[in-house]
């Protein structure tokens, strides 16, 4: 098995050039402007257009207007919005058909039942993304980003009909695991790649997605011999 990233939160041209010379598959940058990874329009349009194709490049968005969509898309060369708000399956669906963008739904998961949740997403989601539900006692929690991770063997064996991402609490120390865990083909990080929150480690961001190539390897080794 092939794993591939998503590097998230990029805010930096360090960070984006570590990223895709690293080798991965998309990045990711925040238009929530609670985050400390949060760009201005004219930040992401900048940094995107150093993402050469075929790498993706996601808008991490939470409960996006219409007007706010139309606004982005006007802006920055987006292929994917991930949607990590409240939005419910009527308005991903929604979101996709005016913007004919591909829409990744992010879950917020502590147990079972929240995947089992996340299925009334399948239809309309072409993606969904599976990242840790922030604990009621924290109080400065983001939609995502808090480095919290949940029990990844909840995914394994899973079937999900949609492609889908691990993410949460992942580092370059720990990803191997996660993916050994989880059965995870892909994997995003943000928090785990950072000297500080906000500020990203393109020493870190190489090395975790070393660790990712090397956990996939021998699956894929395997599978061809």
């Amino acid at each position: 098995m092939t794993v591939t990233a998503k590097i998230c939160g990029i805010n930096s041209a360090a960070a984006l050039d570590a990223a895709v010379g690293g080798g991965a598959a998309m990045v990711g940058f925040v238009f929530f402007p609670r985050s400390p990874r949060y760009v201005t329009l004219a930040q992401a349009a900048e940094l995107a257009a150093r993402a050469p194709s075929p790498v993706k490049r996601v808008a991490v968005l939470v409960d996006p207007t219409d007007a706010q969509l139309d606004e982005l898309l006007a802006a920055v060369p987006i292929e994917v919005l991930q949607l990590h708000g409240n939005e419910t399956p009527e308005r991903v669906a929604s979101i996709a058909r005016r913007t004919k963008r591909v829409a990744m739904k992010a879950i917020a998961v502590e147990t079972a039942a929240d995947l089992d949740a996340a299925r009334a997403f399948e239809p309309v989601a072409e993606w969904l993304l599976f990242d840790a539900k922030p604990p009621k006692s924290l109080a400065s929690a983001l939609p995502g980003g808090n480095a919290i991770a949940f029990d990844w063997t909840l995914l394994r064996g899973r079937i999900v009909s949609r492609p889908w991402v691990l993410s949460g609490g992942l580092t370059p120390e720990n990803v191997a695991g996660a993916i050994a865990a989880s059965g995870a083909a892909v994997v995003d990080v943000s928090s785990g790649v950072e000297d500080r929150p906000g500020m990203k480690s393109p020493a870190r961001i190489r090395a975790f997605l070393a660790a990712v190539q090397s956990a996939g390897a021998p699956a894929a080794r395997k599978a061809h011999a």
